[in-house]
């Protein structure tokens, strides 16, 4: 296949550079090690100042999807703390996720050009979600909300499009996510 694809790119040398390997994630720390590492990429490269900022990340399009407080269809979700019953996703809760990387994004590394400077605001006051609201979003999720859930914007363009004219969850979304 190497030679194929060299006599194709009419080049010569190994198809996969050394750098590059395959490594099995055998646990939960292994595995949020990694995605901070993959998601911190483009900061520490200083082509990106904060994870909301960093094109082509897990992280920021998680965090864009969380404003609207949605689940990104492409991407595993956040499944919680492991517990012997597990449902598919991933065994740790976002918000200890996106703790995570800011703190590790905010660590000065000799050998790397970029971090997350102290003057940028804590990542929810960056993307706009009070403590009190992502605290009560992430706690009392199903307690709150029923059916659709969203900013107002989404939940008009959402029931717009299903010909819908009540809007449940409608206070709601406009105290927690306006």
């Amino acid at each position: 296949m190497a030679r194929r694809a060299n006599k194709e790119d009419n080049c010569t040398g190994r198809f996969w550079e050394g750098r590059f390997t395959s490594q099995a994630l055998l646990d939960e720390a292994a595995l949020a090690a990694c995605m901070a590492y993959v998601d911190l990429n483009p900061i520490r490269a200083k082509m990106a100042n904060t994870p909301e900022e960093s094109y082509h990340t897990s992280i920021k399009q998680r965090l864009t999807y969380a404003k609207d407080g949605k689940q990104p269809k492409q991407l595993l979700r956040f499944a919680g703390i492991s517990r012997q019953v597990m449902p598919k996703g991933l065994p740790f809760e976002l918000k200890s996720y996106l703790e995570l990387v800011e703190l590790t994004g905010r660590c000065i590394r000799e050998d790397k050009r970029g971090y997350i400077e102290s003057t940028h605001l804590p990542l929810l006051e960056r993307v706009n979600i009070s403590l009190e609201n992502w605290l009560k979003l992430t706690t009392q999720f199903t307690r709150v909300f029923h059916g659709a859930v969203g900013r107002p914007a989404s939940q008009e363009s959402y029931c717009e499009n299903l010909k819908r004219k009540r809007r449940a969850n409608i206070s709601n979304c406009e105290k927690l996510l306006a």
